[in-house]
């Protein structure tokens, strides 16, 4: 694939550093979407060979763009526009379904589910009485092969007909029973990501990320999950329309 019909020529009267220019350009052609989420790049003696450079010119590169999380080293087979999701902040939307607006599937890896005894913290805050059975829900969210979230959800037991009920999607099965929040108060938070949940996610420890607890609301004001999920921080762009 050559990229001189859309990415921007490189300068060499310029002061910038062609590695700098060629870095610039293939980000364009990301943005422009000539290279789209999970494409593979072209080798990088192809890409010299389309500007012009050398291939040491073309891997300084690369590796910026891998640390601006644009492209994705993958062991054995190349390098890979990174799969980014646009997060909409302003709709209460589940993960499954931003998922599938990008017209990729969606599962899950179950780390485990099962009904106890609410906690004293989570009677407070979901206003329960001590006996009280919840759910949790804790998996591994995956867009096709790539994991991307680490998911932890509590739901009152009474919201749902059994635990087995949820599949791929927690708010298709609230949905099925007139359960589905329908407002939230959301938290987000900057974290670095510890040993487990690199591991986990596939990524580096000490890799940026982002923390978000959610708490859904039923009309009548009941609380019927808290959710605190652990995002990619290179597979996210979290988005928030503001009016004034």
């Amino acid at each position: 694939m050559s990229l001189n019909s859309v990415a921007e020529a490189l300068d060499r009267s310029s002061p910038t550093p062609l590695y700098q220019q060629l870095r610039r350009s293939l980000r364009q052609a990301i943005e422009q979407d000539v290279l789209a989420p999970d494409d593979a790049l072209p080798a990088e003696r192809d890409i010299a060979v389309d500007f012009g450079v050398s291939r040491i010119t073309v891997r300084k590169a690369i590796d910026g763009l891998v640390d601006e999380g644009l492209l994705d080293r993958r062991h054995g087979a190349g390098t890979f526009v990174a799969a980014r999701i646009q997060k909409n902040m302003a709709a209460l939307s589940s993960f499954s379904e931003d998922i599938a607006s990008r017209g990729w599937p969606s599962r899950s890896e179950w780390l485990g589910r099962k009904e106890v005894l609410v906690t004293p913290s989570e009677s407070l805050a979901m206003g329960l009485s001590p006996g009280t059975s919840v759910y949790h829900f804790d998996r591994i969210r995956f867009a096709a092969d790539m994991p991307l979230a680490i998911e932890h959800a509590i739901v009152p037991s009474s919201c749902l007909p059994s635990i087995d009920v949820v599949g791929t999607s927690l708010y298709e099965a609230l949905d099925a029973v007139n359960c589905r929040p329908t407002r939230a108060l959301q938290r987000l938070q900057a974290i670095a990501f510890d040993e487990e949940k690199a591991e986990l996610l596939g990524v580096k420890l000490g890799d940026p990320g982002l923390s978000i607890e959610r708490r859904g609301f039923l009309a009548d004001g009941r609380l019927v999950e808290i959710t605190r999920s652990y995002y990619r921080g290179d597979a996210y762009d979290f988005v928030v329309e503001l009016a004034g």
